[in-house]
């Protein structure tokens, strides 16, 4: 569900420790309205229709990673994407993703449940922090890839 109640959220980023500036608001509010990961240029780019920079846009993600609002998640193509860290999981617990290898899109599969008791079987896994799908969207396959 989208938390889009500016008072909330200002409460959450006061809640762990951050001031509540215009700018984090508005970032947290981004990432409460969107279902997938965003780059830092999707974040940039709306934050700059409000007058903020691409250093502040920057700023802003990594102090709300820090305090565990927010996870950055690096998929193998050298772009850093972020997202909120659900109410429902623990703090930094990730869940599969879907990263078209044509069109670059990237979907949550966060219904999928990660397989922990055959993980548990495993010596060598002390904890798993990422695990990425890679194929071809259904856009792109109805498209003749």
């Amino acid at each position: 569900m989208a938390l889009t109640d500016k008072n909330q959220l200002r409460q959450t980023i006061r809640n762990a420790g951050l001031r509540a500036t215009p700018a984090r608001i508005e970032t947290l509010e981004l990432l409460h309205g969107v279902k997938y990961p965003v780059t830092h240029a999707d974040v940039a780019h709306h934050l700059s229709g409000l007058g903020f920079d691409q250093a502040t846009a920057y700023r802003n993600l990594n102090d709300l990673v820090v305090v565990g609002i927010v996870r950055r998640t690096e998929l193998g193509d050298h772009v850093w994407r972020f997202e909120l860290v659900g109410n429902e999981d623990p703090p930094h617990h990730p869940h599969p993703h879907f990263l078209c290898v044509d069109c670059g899109d990237v979907s949550c599969l966060s219904e999928i449940p990660l397989p922990k008791a055959s993980l548990d079987s495993i010596d060598q896994i002390h904890e798993v922090t990422e695990i990425l799908l890679r194929g071809y969207c259904r856009k792109c396959k109805l498209n003749g890839i």
